[in-house]
């Protein structure tokens, strides 16, 4: 099939991206590499020896995103591209909003002008805001604490609604987690262009030395040694979901939503002395206070998932932990432009 990506060239995109290659699908990127970079293209046809096409193009942006539903005989849409800073969303929470709503009710006008009828969607477990159970199953209440998740659930919503009225589309929800990790090739992983917002590449960044230390977020929480708890899970097993999800799509119409985890909780510090284990570098760290939009425990019951879609994850926290540091040492100063022959 010929899969349209947005934001295939971000961090979750691009293992997206390999995953669907590998699977015998063309994928057709559209990414304006605001928070990625276009090396990302490169690495992703190394590793998979097969071509990426990809268009750079706002999504906000309709005439130019329309092009590309003119040129290509598209299948299937999977919606990755939008903002996903939590503390950004509360400082700017208009720019949020444009561009994570405003932007994905634009493309699916475009998929339905088209006849794309299968939509795949990048929601988040922020749509659950402060659980009120431990796992969290996907029929658990939705009461989001920040923008950046209510732009997230608003979506959901318009989705669902819109799936009501076309009976001819097909759409799923995956509501990752906490990806962390990089591929196990150490030549695509996360690589922020400016102070991590994400706790693993902060992490990566102070064992290199970049930083000189790392601030946790809050030590005061009801939880195992008081710092926040999360479902962290490996990002290939993240991408590995949206094939299933395509799969799952084939034949069928209506609207579905899945919880993409590991079904365990850890906290910051565990995940903390675990990297310190498995590298061998002490990790200086400060408690600083919290950091509002923040929840103390938050991890995911993956029943339906593994029930519907033949999904689980399979990595621990050991492997994200070595997959991430073996991308931080290939790559000190993030994506630069590589040598094939000398990663081969």
């Amino acid at each position: 099939m010929n899969i349209l990506v947005t934001g295939g060239a971000g961090y979750i995109g691009s293992h997206v991206c390999i995953e669907l290659l590998e699977a015998g699908h063309q994928v057709i990127i559209v990414d304006n590499f605001s928070n990625s970079h276009k090396e990302v293209l490169n690495r992703v046809q190394l590793i998979t020896k097969k071509s990426v096409i990809c268009h750079n193009v706002d999504i906000c942006q309709t005439v130019e995103l329309e092009k590309v539903f003119k040129k290509y005989e598209i299948d299937s849409v999977i919606h990755l591209a939008g903002y996903k800073s939590v503390p950004e969303s509360i400082q700017n929470p208009l720019k949020y909003y444009i561009n994570n709503l405003v932007a994905t009710i634009q493309l699916v006008k475009l998929m339905e002008k088209y006849k794309v009828h299968h939509f795949v969607f990048s929601s988040s477990a922020t749509v659950y805001g402060i659980p009120e159970q431990c796992p969290i199953p996907e029929t658990a209440n939705l009461k989001t604490v920040n923008p950046y998740g209510t732009t997230k659930l608003v979506i959901e919503n318009f989705l669902y609604d819109f799936a009501q009225s076309n009976a001819h589309f097909s759409i799923v929800l995956l509501r990752y987690f906490n990806p962390v990790g990089a591929h196990e090739s150490g030549l695509i992983g996360e690589d922020p262009l400016s102070v991590p917002n994400n706790l693993m590449p902060y992490i990566t960044q102070v064992a290199t030395g970049k930083r000189n230390y790392l601030s946790i977020y809050g030590n005061d929480y009801p939880t195992i040694d008081g710092t926040g708890v999360r479902d962290f899970i490996h990002v290939v097993d993240l991408a590995k979901g949206h094939v299933k999800a395509l799969d799952n799509i084939s034949g069928k119409y209506g609207w579905q939503v899945f919880n993409l985890g590991t079904g365990e909780g850890y906290s910051v510090l565990q995940l903390v002395t675990t990297f310190e284990r498995v590298t061998g570098i002490t990790i200086p760290y400060k408690m600083v206070d919290r950091r509002a939009g923040d929840v103390a425990i938050c991890y995911a019951d993956t029943t339906k998932a593994e029930k519907q879609l033949n999904w689980v994850a399979e990595r621990g926290l050991e492997d994200m932990c070595r997959d991430a540091w073996r991308w931080q040492q290939n790559n000190p100063n993030g994506y630069t432009t590589i040598n094939s022959k000398d990663k081969m």
